[in-house]
C-alpha cells in the first residue's frame, strides 16, 4: 500500500481493510482501476472518475461510502442517497460496513458505473 493511501485512511484500520478488499475484487471483475488518492476521496478512474470511496463523516463509523454514476437512479435499499445533477446522470451513495456488503450486486452496479463513464464523451 502507497504512503498517500495509508495517510488517508490514518487510524481507521477497518475502512482501510475494506478499501483494500474492494479495491482487490473490483480488480478481479473488471481490471485493476487508477487510483487516485485526494483529500477527501479516493477515485477509481479509468480515462474517467467511475467511482469514489470517501470516508463516513464520523470516525466512529467504520466502513467507507461508496460514490458511482448511472444513467438512472437505482431503486435500492442499499443507496441512502442519489442526486441528478444533471440529466441523464444519477449520482448514487452506499455505504459499506464490512466485506459482506461487497457482493454481485454491488459490482453489478460498479460494472455499470465503469461502462457508463466510459461512454462519455
Amino acid at each position: 500500500m502507497d504512503a498517500e493511501t495509508l495517510l488517508f485512511f490514518a487510524g481507521r484500520p477497518q475502512s482501510l481493510a475494506l478499501y483494500e478488499a474492494l479495491l482487490a475484487r473490483l480488480t478481479a471483475f473488471s481490471g485493476a482501476p487508477e487510483v487516485r488518492v485526494r483529500r477527501t476521496q479516493i477515485s477509481l478512474c479509468d480515462r474517467r472518475v467511475f467511482a469514489c470511496a470517501s470516508l463516513p463523516r464520523r470516525k466512529r463509523d467504520g466502513g467507507l461510502v461508496l460514490t458511482f454514476g448511472l444513467p438512472c437512479r437505482l431503486e435500492s435499499e442499499r443507496v441512502f442517497a442519489a442526486a441528478e445533477p444533471y440529466p441523464g446522470r444519477w449520482t448514487h451513495h452506499v455505504a459499506l460496513a464490512d466485506a459482506a456488503a461487497l457482493d454481485e450486486e454491488l459490482f453489478s452496479w460498479l460494472r455499470e458505473a465503469r461502462a457508463f463513464a466510459a461512454a462519455k464523451r
